[in-house]
């Protein structure tokens, strides 16, 4: 089974501009990100994929491996896919370039999935975190999930889910972290998909895989993931490099 990390890597970002290749410890955040992901040797090959020039050619200039988009794209999962249409490989990992400090055993425990998956029943899977703030759950920016009882996504929404219409029943409430692992079919599929109804009403692109019937195993993880959304975060990045050192 070939397994590899994708990378995708937009220049613009509405909040932070260019922040991918802000500074961090010497190098551009997306750097840093490529490496984390070569570090963990969990993958057979680790590439960027871009619409950036600058992010191309930091990449290529430190020997790394990436991949221009030919085409505008509205989420990752179109980018990846069309990185990845030509290339021999099984399943894909989709690693945030805004987060350098990757938690690696979440990663393993995504691709585990795939190597137990022997009658290939899952076609994605992606993380969940437990939340318990009212405030963290009532927040439309974090997006929940619910499962069924072997963790297959049920559904993901910015509203509350599950809503707790009896007050004397005890409910867990689930954030989805945006990480992916895909069959590379599967992928393909999404691609070739044109934006489908839920999915363009929640602004959530794993709505997509569901409503054109694919199987979304999720898994637990206690991390949350460390995210470069604003000058304060870089702030925030560049310390915990400095204590890691």
């Amino acid at each position: 089974m070939k397994i590899i990390a994708m990378i995708p890597a937009r220049y613009e970002a509405s909040r932070f501009p260019g922040k991918l290749m802000k500074n961090l410890g010497g190098k551009p955040v997306i750097l840093r990100t490529y490496e984390a992901a070569l570090q963990t040797h969990l993958f057979d090959d680790v590439y960027v994929v871009t619409d950036s020039p600058i992010i191309y050619n930091a990449i290529k200039e430190a020997n790394g491996k990436a991949i221009m988009s030919k085409k505008e794209h509205e989420c990752g999962s179109d980018r990846i896919a069309e990185a990845v249409e030509n290339l021999e490989v099984d399943v894909v990992v989709n690693v945030q370039g805004d987060e350098p400090f990757i938690d690696e055993i979440s990663l393993k425990k995504l691709i585990q999935v795939f190597k137990k998956d022997i009658h290939q029943e899952i076609d994605l899977a992606s993380l969940k975190v437990q939340i318990t703030d009212k405030d963290e759950i009532e927040n439309p920016n974090n997006v929940k999930v619910i499962t069924d009882v072997d963790n297959k996504a049920i559904y993901f929404s910015r509203s509350v889910i599950p809503f707790l219409r009896a007050s004397d029943i005890s409910v867990k409430y689930f954030k989805h972290i945006g990480v992916y692992a895909f069959r590379k079919q599967v992928l393909i599929d999404f691609y070739n998909t044109p934006m489908t109804p839920l999915e363009a009403s929640e602004k959530i692109e794993a709505i997509r895989y569901q409503e054109i019937g694919k199987k979304i195993k999720m898994i637990e993880t206690s991390k949350t993931s460390i995210g470069i959304d604003t000058p304060e975060d870089l702030e925030k990045a560049i310390k915990l490099l400095k204590e890691n050192e």
